[in-house]
């Protein structure tokens, strides 16, 4: 007869949001070389799973519109299961994890805004090095230069999103995402942390939704591969102002607000009487 005590109990949300909070607060105390090398760890990971997204819609064009994007989602799983079970620092997870430390005086506001500021910077370092890198191994020649087409197409529609649309699009995405990492903390094995991820992340990608760790490799990877066509929308300026500064602003809300803040107010926040849901 099998021992029933042994196997894991279900972690319920309000157990969840316990250990979202005591991440954040882990965080927010890290030393500057430790949370530099976990950002830059954390952007190469993305990086290479937009990659491997590139790859993957290479020649999709064949496929339905669903089951291709359908691919391409189930292909960027890759940089949150790095990220999560290999171990880095990811700007739009620490939006949820940061502000309900914070929320619940684990952190303070300036350690929210050192963190942010850190691992943004060194996200955004470790994807433009691992675009630079993918320059250099050839990989843009294959498929008769396919993948480096498919690189500056979608840079291209990055760039040439309305302000309101990478917003709304970068609120939806880190909805997404911090689901997903939340989903995670309830997880007792590698399994379940990979399956907490494949869902929300392939939605999100699936959907055309906006991340903007992973667009500072798409747009760079882009940018390095467009070397024949003339830029149009697709310029250095364009990325940062009207792509990267509205998603980053839209991943903030989804994550920290609607997300992150969100969860506090539910079962985080001091209640009279000490009443628990």
């Amino acid at each position: 007869m099998s021992d029933l005590s042994v196997i894991p109990r279900v972690l319920r949300p309000p157990a969840i949001a316990e250990k979202v909070v005591a991440a954040g607060a882990r965080s927010a105390r890290l030393d500057l070389l430790t949370l530099t090398l976990l950002g830059l760890l954390g952007g190469a990971f993305i990086a290479l799973a937009a990659n491997l997204y590139t790859v993957t819609m290479t020649g999709s064009a064949a496929l339905p519109f669903g089951v291709a994007k359908l691919l391409g989602g189930l292909s960027f799983c890759l940089g949150l299961v790095l990220v999560v079970i290999a171990g880095a620092e990811l700007f739009t997870g620490n939006n949820m994890s940061l502000v309900m430390a914070v929320a619940s005086r684990q952190a303070s506001a300036w350690q929210l805004l050192r963190g942010w500021t850190i691992v943004y910077v060194t996200n955004f370092v470790g994807s433009v090095a691992i675009a630079w890198l993918m320059v250099q191994t050839g990989q843009g020649k294959f498929a008769g230069g396919e993948v480096a087409q498919t690189a500056v197409d979608i840079a291209r529609a990055k760039c040439a999103l309305s302000w309101t649309e990478a917003f709304a699009r970068g609120v939806v995405c880190n909805m997404l995402v911090c689901l997903a990492i939340w989903v995670c903390y309830s997880a007792h094995s590698t399994t379940d942390r990979i399956l907490g991820i494949l869902f929300p992340i392939t939605a999100f990608v699936a959907a055309g939704f906006e991340h903007s760790v992973a667009n500072m490799y798409f747009v760079p990877a882009g940018l390095f591969a467009n070397t024949t066509v003339p830029p149009g929308a697709l310029t250095w300026g364009n990325f940062l102002l009207r792509n990267l500064l509205p998603v980053t602003l839209g991943n903030i809300v989804g994550g920290g607000v609607l997300v992150g803040l969100m969860y506090w107010l539910i079962y985080c926040r001091p209640r009279a009487g000490g009443a628990e849901i």
